[in-house]
């Protein structure tokens, strides 16, 4: 059986390098594809001055997956102690990425309505210096009220 539930996402990367810390959050709804053991989260991140993007963010007992299009192309694999390579491609050019997940962490929507996805991660862009990275998605039910901004039936 297949479940669709309109969620609302709050999702926060950092990343590090050395002393600096640059953190990026996004806001916004989507919705939440449970069937069986997986769980997919999709949204489309609204960018004021370049195309949207859609995300689509596959959650799997020991994997995580992150595939977007649009304005950028990318498709991630997150794999605990594992090393995994992708290609970004943006409006500016190609990178190459080499991504060794340290942790993931997942707590799907429950009786609290709220769910949270944690991943922590070291980069390699076209073979530079390794950058610390962490990804925070939390995403909570959406009512149907405010699914529909507030209009009532």
């Amino acid at each position: 059986m297949v479940q669709k539930i309109p969620v609302s996402i709050d999702l926060t990367t950092e990343i590090r390098e050395l002393d600096h810390v640059e953190s990026i959050t996004i806001e916004e709804s989507g919705t939440l594809i449970k069937k069986g053991n997986i769980n997919v989260l999709t949204f489309v991140e609204h960018r004021e001055e370049a195309e949207d993007i859609l995300a689509l963010i596959t959650i799997q007992p020991g994997k995580v997956s992150v595939k977007r299009s649009g304005g950028v192309e990318m498709h991630q694999v997150f794999k605990r102690k594992q090393t995994t390579e992708n290609v970004y491609r943006h409006e500016y050019g190609t990178l190459h990425m080499e991504t060794y997940t340290d942790q993931i962490s997942y707590h799907q929507l429950g009786n609290q309505k709220k769910g949270e996805l944690f991943v922590s991660y070291q980069v390699k862009l076209n073979g530079e210096q390794k950058r610390k990275h962490r990804l925070t998605l939390s995403f909570k039910e959406e009512t149907k009220d405010e699914h529909y901004g507030g209009d009532t039936e």
